[in-house]
C-alpha cells in the first residue's frame, strides 16, 4: 500500500494535502477580507446620475413636473427611441398621454412598460387609474390585485389605486 494512502485511510491528510488546505483557507480568508470593503462602497459612485445617459429623459421628467404634457411627450418619445427597454420611460409616456387626454396612447405605453417589467408598480397604478377613466372597474381591480401581490409591505402605488377604486365605487353608487 502506498504510504500516502495509508495516512489518508488513518484519518490524517498527506503533507501535500495539508499545504493545499492551508493555501485554500488562506485564499478564502483573504477573499472574505475583501468583501466587507466592497459592500461598504457607495453604490451611487459608479451609477450614472439621473439625466446623464439621456438628457431627453430628464427633460421629459421635468416637463411632467411642470405639467407640460406635450413637451413631456416629445422628450420622452425621443428618449424611448434610444432606450427601447426602459419601463420607466414607457410609464412616464403613458402618464403624459393620460394627462393630455390621449387614453389609447396611454394604454399602449403602460402595457409596454408592463411588458418590459411586469412588476412595475407605477405602471400598474397608472393603468388602473386609466381603466377607471374609461369605466372599466374590472381591469382596474386586476391591477390593484397585482399591486397587492407585488407589494409585500404596503406601498404608495397600491394605496393610491385602492383609494381611486374606492372613490370610483362611491361615485357609481350615487
Amino acid at each position: 500500500m502506498d504510504p500516502s494512502c495509508a495516512r489518508r485511510s488513518s484519518g490524517w491528510p498527506a503533507s501535500n494535502d495539508v499545504i493545499g488546505v492551508k493555501i485554500s483557507v488562506g485564499l478564502l480568508g483573504f477573499g472574505l477580507a475583501l468583501l466587507p470593503g466592497a459592500t461598504l462602497a457607495d453604490p451611487t459612485d459608479e451609477a450614472p446620475k439621473e439625466g446623464q445617459l439621456d438628457p431627453e429623459y430628464a427633460a421629459g421628467k421635468a416637463a411632467i413636473a411642470a405639467k407640460d404634457w406635450n413637451a413631456a411627450i416629445r422628450s420622452l418619445s425621443s428618449a424611448a427611441l434610444r432606450d427601447t427597454r426602459n419601463a420607466d420611460i414607457e410609464n412616464y409616456l403613458g402618464y403624459a398621454y393620460r394627462q393630455s387626454g390621449q387614453l389609447q396612447l396611454a394604454f399602449t405605453h403602460y402595457q409596454r412598460a408592463l411588458q418590459l417589467d411586469p412588476r412595475h408598480r407605477g405602471a400598474h397604478e397608472y393603468i388602473g387609474e386609466a381603466y377607471l377613466m374609461v369605466n372599466n372597474l374590472t381591469k382596474a381591480e386586476e391591477h390593484l390585485a397585482a399591486l397587492q401581490r407585488i407589494c409585500l409591505i404596503p406601498c404608495e402605488e397600491y394605496e393610491d389605486l385602492k383609494k381611486a377604486v374606492a372613490d370610483y365605487r362611491a361615485r357609481a353608487a350615487k
